[in-house]
């Protein structure tokens, strides 16, 4: 649902750049530094597949020279488009349905009678990839709350990747990836019908909830909090468990008291936040 890295085997190009290992281990370096990503030995003929096409387009002819850019790229333009390159983007929508459903039943409730207080809530999905998960949390919301609007709800969606983040935003999927949605939903989640059409776009009321960002783990927040709940599956797995660790506090410090953690079913929370999260379901947490 997030960006991870690919682990599948890719054949490595015709290498007529100049490579050699220590460019892997320089990008794999550079990677761990910038985004927390670690990417195994066994994934070098991968990295060279990945970014050899963008080496020679920049008119490189040693890979080296492409890994000094980067170590150099004060904007991070190219920054971007290594980590662009060496991520893959797994999702659809309602994936893992149990975290959905536990929204539905547990959560909602509490949030309906908050927003008619006029309390404000906020939804964090970190890692929102190309939207699916974000758009999927806005439908189980309204399907609780159908007058929403009139309340004080957002939802922030995050993503390292900022290629997803665009399309995220343009809110237009293929329809092949929709038809699996229950109809309860579907009609709540899209603009119109799935069947007989290419692309189906989101509900407009669905779609006002989500505000796309880019963020990296790496680098400081710009959230504040507090989040009733916050979606963060399949982004720790790839990473040092120290780095896990960061993260996994980080995102304890601006949930709410009560708040809900849903992690990926991979993953796991260290025991440094015992005293902060209990486990109430399946890869399910709450804030103490």
């Amino acid at each position: 649902m997030t960006s991870v890295p690919a682990i599948s085997a890719e054949p490595a190009l015709a290498r007529d750049v100049e490579y050699t290992s220590g460019d892997f281990q320089r990008i794999a370096n550079l990677l761990r530094e910038l985004s927390g990503i670690r990417m195994p030995p066994s994934n070098e003929a991968l990295v060279f597949s990945r970014l050899s096409k963008r080496v020679k387009r920049l008119g490189y002819t040693r890979f080296s020279d492409y890994v000094d850019l980067i170590a150099g790229d004060a904007e991070g333009e190219e920054r971007d488009a290594m980590i662009e390159a060496l991520t893959t983007n797994t999702t659809r929508f309602f994936r893992e349905a149990h975290h959905f459903e536990t929204v539905e039943s547990d959560l909602m409730p509490e949030i309906v009678q908050r927003l008619k207080q006029n309390d404000r809530i906020r939804l964090w999905s970190a890692g929102c990839s190309s939207g699916e998960e974000p758009y999927s949390l806005a439908a189980t919301v309204v399907k609780s709350c159908a007058d929403v609007a009139q309340f004080d709800l957002k939802i922030l969606a995050t993503d390292i990747d900022r290629s997803v983040i665009k399309k995220a935003t343009a809110a237009q999927y293929r329809s092949d990836s929709c038809s699996a949605v229950p109809e309860e939903y579907a009609k709540i989640l899209f603009d119109g019908p799935v069947a007989e059409r290419d692309y189906v776009g989101i509900h407009p009321q669905v779609k006002s909830m989500v505000t796309f960002r880019y963020l990296n783990f790496m680098e400081p927040w710009p959230v504040r909090g507090p989040f009733t709940a916050i979606f963060c599956r399949n982004v720790m797995i790839y990473m040092e468990e120290e780095t896990q660790a960061q993260v996994w506090s980080g995102l304890a410090s601006v949930l709410e008291p009560g708040g809900y953690l849903f992690i990926g079913h991979s993953e796991r929370v260290g025991p440094e936040l015992k005293g902060s999260l209990e486990m109430i379901g399946t890869t399910t947490f709450r804030k103490i």
